[in-house]
């Protein structure tokens, strides 16, 4: 596999019309998300006008309606190369027969998430927070999608979200103090309809801040509009989680699109996947944690791809993701380093992965190793013991 990280892709590009201007699209067009969103690419025919397919791609996105739909915004489609069957991004968004071969270990619901659901579209796994499902739409479809039994329409599984019920469940559940709106992409709703739900949240006085995952901002970063962040700011403690990858996508527009987020008050965080042959290198890796620190967004997680059906192409070894991070911690700023997490296979819940920094411990002391692989002796406080009294010495106090 090519080495993805080059040092080009440290600088912000503007993606740009693009050969699109040569069918006559204007600047106006090209910068409505709801154009961009009427005009995405959904079918071989129309694949095949921009990207020269290779053999497996042609049958994978044959096949793609039966797991995963396709679907790739004009945007997004420019940051492909069409002659490199090796680029990331294309490895991100383009089908591959290889989908259909499951491995034994792979799951349709590798997190577990349908056997916490205590009312459809809500996952309850952890005692303070909740995953909230409000759509199964996304502008483009990742095809590492953990929920790709029921994004898109096209799997087996149907998506299914009871609103009211979900609320009443959050509101006789005093805690819970955090919402995180997923799905599917929630910021695919109209600025109206995404209020309306934001707002029935905030009427539930024990939940205290709100978090929205999405991928919009670097597949669609026309969405994010003055409109859109004037609504959102007024629903603060916010919090948005971004999903960014490989360098390449942080372009000007997404740039812009970001600093538009920040400058509401929103805190961002970014979300990556590990994935073989697009970011997992420490050069990719740190180029893009650095471009995102660049948007005023903080690397959150770097998650081990999960075991989704039909991934095992694009799957790492979790070895590899503990050499990135040891590859960025101490050679960069600390806020530039993601914490590298396993969601647990059936349902576990998200498990740190650190590299082996503490050497030896015991009572005494702990023997630690730093980034430059040298060691220290950190000395453990002494514990007194303490007697406990004779019943004659509590009398008399």
């Amino acid at each position: 596999m090519k080495n993805s990280g080059t040092h080009k892709d440290s600088a912000f590009d503007c993606a740009g019309l693009g050969h699109w201007k040569n069918q006559g699209i204007t600047e106006e067009s090209w910068n409505d998300y709801k154009w961009q969103l009427k005009n995405r690419i959904t079918n071989l025919k129309e694949l095949e006008k921009h990207i020269n397919l290779t053999a497996d791609e042609r049958s994978g996105v044959i096949l793609s309606g039966e797991k995963l739909a396709l679907s790739i915004t004009p945007y997004f489609l420019n940051l492909i190369s069409p002659d490199d069957p090796y680029c990331p991004i294309r490895r991100q968004v383009i089908p591959n027969i290889e989908e259909i071969t499951a491995s034994p270990e792979e799951m349709t619901d590798p997190c577990g998430e349908d056997s916490h659901m205590p009312v459809p579209g809500l996952v309850h796994r952890y005692p303070d927070r909740v995953l909230f499902l409000v759509t199964d739409r996304c502008a483009s479809y990742c095809r590492y999608c953990t929920r790709s039994r029921v994004v898109s329409g096209a799997g087996d599984q149907e998506f299914e979200t009871n609103y009211e019920a979900a609320f009443e469940y959050l509101e006789s559940n005093h805690s819970i103090r955090d919402v995180l709106l997923s799905g599917g992409d929630p910021l695919l709703f109209s600025d109206s309809k995404l209020e309306s739900i934001l707002k029935r949240l905030r009427s539930i006085k024990h939940i205290e801040f709100i978090r929205i995952g999405t991928r919009i901002p670097i597949f669609l970063p026309q969405r994010i509009t003055p409109e859109l962040c004037s609504m959102l700011k007024k629903y603060h403690p916010l919090w948005i989680s971004v999903h960014s990858n490989h360098p390449r996508e942080l372009t000007t527009e997404v740039a812009s699109a970001l600093n538009m987020l920040a400058d509401a008050g929103i805190p961002l965080g970014n979300q990556s996947v590990l994935l073989k042959g697009v970011n997992d290198n420490v050069l990719t890796m740190k180029t893009l944690v650095h471009k995102l620190l660049q948007c005023r967004v903080r690397p959150y997680y770097l998650y081990q791809c999960d075991l989704i059906s039909g991934s095992a192409h694009l799957r790492t070894s979790a070895s590899k993701g503990i050499e990135i991070i040891e590859g960025l911690r101490g050679h960069t700023t600390g806020y530039a380093v993601p914490q590298f997490v396993i969601d647990a296979p059936g349902g576990g819940g998200k498990v740190p992965i650190n590299p082996d920094y503490v050497v030896e411990r015991d009572d005494s002391k702990l023997v630690i190793r730093n980034y430059e692989g040298k060691l220290f002796i950190y000395p453990e406080p002494e514990i007194p013991v303490i007697s406990p009294l004779e019943p004659s010495a509590m009398m008399r106090e």
